[in-house]
C-alpha cells in the first residue's frame, strides 16, 4: 500500500539539528558523579539519550536510593550553558537538508522552550523554525510517550500518518511510531544504528540523503 505523501516533517533538536549530545553526555558524566552516582558516558548515551527529565531522574534517583529535590537540575544549568556556549555547532549537513525540503517542518523536543531557543540560537537557526517549536513541557507526557509529536502535528494541522519525524535516539523512534508517524533515525551521532531500527524507521547516517529519503517512500 503506498503511503500518503509526507506533509510535515518533525526535527528532533538535539542530535539532530544541533550537535550537541557530545556535550551534554560529558556534562552528565560530571554530574552524576558529583552526585555521587556516576555514570559512565556509554551508560548514559544507552540510558538519556534523547529521554525526558523524568526518566533522567529517576534512573539517577535509583541509582543514589534516594529522591531529589523537585528543581534538582537547576544548579547545573551553567554547565551545560558553559560547555554549549564553548564548542556547539550545527549537526553537519542540516543547513543543505533544510534548504531541500519541500514539505513544511517544525522542531519537537524533550528540552524546554528557553534551551532550545538557545541552541537554535548559537547554530543560526533561529528564522528556520521561527513560530514553529514544540517542547515536551508543552503536553502531559515527553518522549518515548506520542504526546509531543501529536501535539506538533496537531498545532501544525496535519494528520499524524502525514508526518516524517527525524530522531536520533531510541526514544524519539519510539515516540515517531507510538504517534504512527513514519520515522527517521538519524545514527550520524552517538546512538548506533542497531538502536533505531524498527517498524516504519529509515535509518541514515548522512542529514544530506534526507529529502531524497523522504521523497522515496512507498
Amino acid at each position: 500500500m503506498t503511503s500518503p505523501p509526507v506533509e510535515l516533517v518533525i526535527f528532533d533538536c538535539d542530535g539532530v539539528l544541533v550537535d550537541s549530545e557530545r556535550i551534554c553526555v560529558q556534562v552528565d558524566a560530571v554530574i552524576t558523579a558529583e552526585l555521587g552516582c556516576g555514570f559512565t558516558e556509554a551508560e548514559i548515551v544507552e540510558l538519556f539519550v534523547g529521554s525526558s527529565a523524568e526518566v533522567y531522574t529517576a534512573a539517577v534517583e535509583e541509582r543514589l536510593g534516594r529522591r531529589l529535590e523537585k528543581d534538582w537540575q537547576r544548579q547545573y544549568e551553567h554547565l551545560y550553558e558553559q560547555a554549549l556556549a564553548a564548542g556547539l555547532t550545527a549537526v553537519d549537513g542540516i543547513s543543505e537538508a533544510l534548504d531541500a525540503l519541500t514539505a513544511p517542518f517544525c522542531v519537537a523536543s524533550n528540552g524546554d522552550h528557553d534551551a532550545i531557543r538557545h541552541s537554535l540560537k548559537l547554530t543560526a537557526l533561529t528564522e528556520r523554525f521561527e513560530g514553529r517549536v514544540f517542547s515536551a513541557t508543552d503536553v502531559p507526557r515527553g518522549k518515548p510517550a506520542p504526546d509531543l509529536f501529536l501535539h506538533a502535528a496537531r498545532s501544525m494541522g496535519v494528520d499524524p500518518d502525514r508526518c516524517a519525524v527525524v530522531e536520533d535516539s531510541a526514544y524519539g523512534v519510539a515516540a515517531a511510531r507510538a504517534a504512527g508517524m513514519r520515522a527517521f533515525g538519524y545514527c550520524g551521532g552517538l546512538t548506533p544504528a542497531g538502536r533505531l531500527e524498527g517498524p516504519g524507521t529509515v535509518v541514515f547516517d548522512d542529514m544530506r540523503r534526507l529529502p531524497s529519503l523522504l521523497g522515496a517512500q512507498p
